[in-house]
């Protein structure tokens, strides 16, 4: 009998279905965001990050345009099971020597990835790109107090949408356009609210062009603060959460986006019993908004047993959030991407109904014993065979084919 049967027999005793959820596993997408590859410089060459972004490290093999990023992001999905989707940002335009700026932008500037996608069975996200430009020189954008900055951003705001929208309807894949703005101030502000009053304007600016929801989905993304943010952020998730609530669309939660002692595993069956569905931008803060490469850690996977408990894996989007330039940037991704799988996995392998079941009985000790013996399951047995059924090398076997790529292709691009 070999492991993975083995494994399958003692999940049985316990009335999980094990190819149940294999085949759960396999149906959920992914967004793999292109950002990792290249630490977020895109290929507009507008210079250095801003709006409280930073990535670090130096590591050998960064990609410098579309041709290397699209090839390091092949080498990445062809070691991460299952098929997924490219989460991009608006910097990523492809202009084929005709620039144009961010709020000209049209579905042609992407018609490379869309073809890049296409081919491969995968599916695209979209993302405005609201920082790193000269007019968010100031870290306000949406929420500028000059009218003509604030216009250029809403011109941005729309025509990622228009592009998300033609993604999705090109791919058959609907894709989800999500905002986010670094705006905010360094010190104390001596005005909260007409900041805010602005961002809502330019929003419902912005969402006032009426699209095909079969094709796009929209959401908003909050945060806490941002380097040279500290005191203020026009777009908090207070703000968002109410905004999206009121004009029914999507609130993003990004996991390193919240004070450190805040769990986005708790928020996440609050915002679906009041919205369709939510939108996750998974990253690992250290301290704060750091974005680490995700780990299978504990709240990784309190996420993913959210997710499965609540019945909604096919009422969110899952897209992944960190730029980690310290080390090499495709292992990277493939690490954080297989450990949001096991993480889902490791939820679809839980007793979850038997579990509700004692809760309504108020039999607590039942449940902590079976949690606590769940914790040394054979989970890895499982994952392996995911892994081998679909064709990708098992546990970490896929590392020597990432040092090899390094020596044949990212070493040589000095």
């Amino acid at each position: 009998m070999s492991r993975f049967e083995s494994a399958k027999e003692l999940y049985n005793l316990y009335d999980v279905d094990v190819e149940n959820a294999l085949q759960t596993l396999a149906g959920i997408r992914i967004s793999m965001h292109c950002w990792q590859g290249d630490d977020v410089c895109g290929f507009e060459n507008s210079g250095s990050l801003s709006g409280g972004i930073a990535a670090i490290g130096n590591y050998p093999g960064k990609a410098r345009n579309p041709e290397e990023l699209m090839a390091d992001i092949d080498k990445a999905l062809s070691l991460i099971p299952g098929k997924h989707k490219i989460n991009l940002h608006a910097s990523y335009a492809v202009m084929n020597g005709k620039p144009v700026d961010r709020d000209k932008l049209e579905p042609r500037h992407f018609q490379v990835w869309i073809d890049f996608a296409k081919s491969r069975n995968l599916g695209i996200d979209f993302n405005p790109t609201f920082f790193s430009h000269p007019k968010a020189a100031d870290n306000l954008t949406l929420s500028n107090p000059d009218p003509a900055i604030r216009h250029f951003w809403v011109e941005h705001g729309k025509a990622a949408r228009r592009i998300a929208e033609y993604c999705g309807k090109t791919l058959g894949i609907q894709a989800l356009n999500n905002i986010w703005v670094p705006d905010g101030f360094k010190d104390i502000p001596a005005d909260r609210y007409t900041p805010r009053l602005r961002l809502k304007d330019s929003l419902d600016e912005i969402y006032a062009e009426k699209l095909d929801k079969k094709w796009l989905a929209d959401s908003i993304e909050g945060k806490v603060f941002g380097l040279g943010l500290e005191s203020y952020t026009v777009g908090s998730h207070e703000f968002y959460m109410n905004y999206a609530a009121k004009n029914n669309i999507l609130c993003l939660l990004d996991t390193g986006h919240f004070h450190p002692t805040e769990f986005v595993s708790d928020k996440i069956p609050t915002l679906l019993l009041f919205s369709e569905k939510i939108a996750l931008h998974v990253s690992r803060p250290v301290r704060w908004d750091s974005d680490h490469v995700v780990i299978f850690d504990d709240e990784l996977k309190e996420i993913a047993k959210e997710l499965v408990r609540c019945d909604a894996l096919n009422r969110v989007f899952i897209g992944l959030d960190f730029f980690d330039a310290s080390i090499n940037r495709i292992a990277a991704w493939v690490i954080g991407m297989r450990n949001m799988q096991k993480a889902l996995l490791y939820a679809l392998l839980l007793p979850n109904k038997t579990l509700a079941e004692l809760q309504e009985k108020s039999d607590f000790t039942r449940i902590l014993v079976t949690m606590e013996e769940f914790k040394s399951m054979p989970f890895a047995d499982i994952w392996d065979h995911f892994c081998e059924i679909n064709n990708v090398p098992v546990r970490d076997a896929w590392f020597n084919i990432v040092g090899q790529y390094e020596k044949e292709v990212l070493l040589k691009r000095g």
